[in-house]
């Protein structure tokens, strides 16, 4: 409980002992009236008993054990509900692995409670703020570029257009096994429809700071570079070294210093076991930053961003699921995982309709996003994914994107 400085308390007392006492050369002539001197002496009563607060701490106290006591109670309720959800989750996971079918029961079909008490009451006393770890800047493209260079002496190959990039991805994405719709619809959902190669979220429309990593086409951040390169490295030396031998004179020898630096790149990404948090321990370190690099270069960042979605539609089709995903389902893929996207992309569209959002989600994840408190259903996210879609498939950047397919 917050108390009054003793300083401020002390510095009050002593007037309200003035009021009290008799004048000091007065004598009875001086004295104040008995009324005066009685609510002078109750209102000294009360000063001490309230610790020397003022009303309004008063009130803020009062206000303060009702936030709390609102806000206990619907922790309470929330951690059960969560609970739940976890527990529902396990039993899905168990089932899938025996090869048992996943029925509506499976979920919880509640939607989750959302606190809707009082809001925490601000002090009217000045009060330490508690001190916080200074931010962790997040790394930009000069910062990616400087680590590729001081760490592996390379520098990647920028287009020499933005088409150029786009062309790249689209042979690649086509040869691989994407369709025109997933690359173009996906591309529209995770950039707005005009992002660049080498766009950064958070410095886009406008934006002056980087809110992550998350760079080019599909926004892979340094974790997914790094995973990527360890998984599906093999690929992408094949790929670039049959590009070396159809090439030759100074650009044959710049391609060989590139693929070496690959072999480089993917040997160290696969040093570490082949888990998203050992990527991510990387992907936070310069090296990881030197491999996050090859997302702007012209030959490699078009395999990246291609396996980016190409790893989820492999994913769905090694579990059985040969139906082509549609772009919102990838999509779901992309943004939630493999397996809890694909938990959402085999339910029938009866049970989509039904199973709320919060299945799919932890709960400080779903606190934090409105979008999937606003579209709290299977069948509505996947909705409003795909009007997203629609709506910025039109802008220059997607059509664009559209016509080198």
């Amino acid at each position: 409980m917050h108390h009054t400085p003793i300083r401020r308390a002390l510095t009050l007392v002593p007037f309200a002992l003035v009021l009290l006492a008799p004048a000091a050369r007065g004598g009875e002539a001086d004295a104040l009236p008995p009324a005066v001197s009685n609510a002078n002496a109750q209102l000294l009563s009360q000063f001490f008993a309230q610790g020397g607060a003022s009303p309004a701490v008063l009130e803020y106290r009062r206000k303060l054990a009702e936030y709390q006591a609102a806000r206990a109670a619907f922790d309470a309720e929330a951690g059960a509900y969560w609970s739940q959800i976890s527990e529902k989750r396990k039993t899905r996971n168990a089932k899938r692995r025996s090869g048992q079918q996943v029925t509506l029961d499976d979920y919880v079909l509640e939607h989750p409670p959302l606190y809707t008490g009082p809001k925490r009451p601000v002090n009217p006393e000045p009060e330490e703020a508690p001190e916080r770890p200074p931010r962790k800047p997040i790394p930009v493209v000069a910062d990616f570029l400087r680590a590729a260079q001081e760490l592996y002496q390379f520098t990647p190959q920028r287009p020499a257009s933005e088409v150029e990039f786009k062309r790249a991805y689209a042979r690649y994405a086509l040869a691989s096994g994407l369709t025109r719709e997933q690359a173009v619809r996906v591309y529209s959902f995770e950039t707005g429809g005009t992002g660049s190669y080498d766009v950064q979220a958070g410095i886009e429309h406008g934006g002056k700071r980087a809110i992550s990593t998350a760079m080019g086409y599909n926004q892979l951040l340094t974790t997914n570079s790094v995973e990527l390169l360890a998984e599906q490295g093999h690929e992408f030396i094949r790929a670039l070294s049959d590009k070396v031998a159809r090439s030759s004179g100074p650009a044959r020898q710049s391609l060989e210093h590139k693929l070496a630096v690959l072999k480089k790149m993917v040997a160290h990404a696969k040093s570490v076991p082949d888990t998203w948090s050992e990527h991510e321990k990387i992907g936070n370190t310069a090296q990881g930053w030197a491999m996050h690099a090859m997302v702007l270069d012209v030959d490699v960042g078009p395999m990246l961003q291609t396996h980016k979605l190409l790893t989820s539609v492999l994913f769905a089709r090694a579990k059985g699921y040969t139906r082509p995903l549609t772009a919102a389902e990838l999509e779901m893929m992309n943004l939630t995982g493999d397996g809890t996207g694909l938990d959402m992309v085999t339910m029938p569209q009866a049970m989509r309709e039904q199973v709320p959002t919060s299945n799919f989600f932890q709960r400080g994840g779903y606190e934090r996003n409105p979008v999937a408190i606003r579209h709290n259903t299977v069948a509505k996210l996947l909705a409003v994914t795909d009007e997203r879609m629609d709506s910025n498939g039109s802008k220059a950047g997607a059509r664009e994107l559209a016509a080198t397919f």
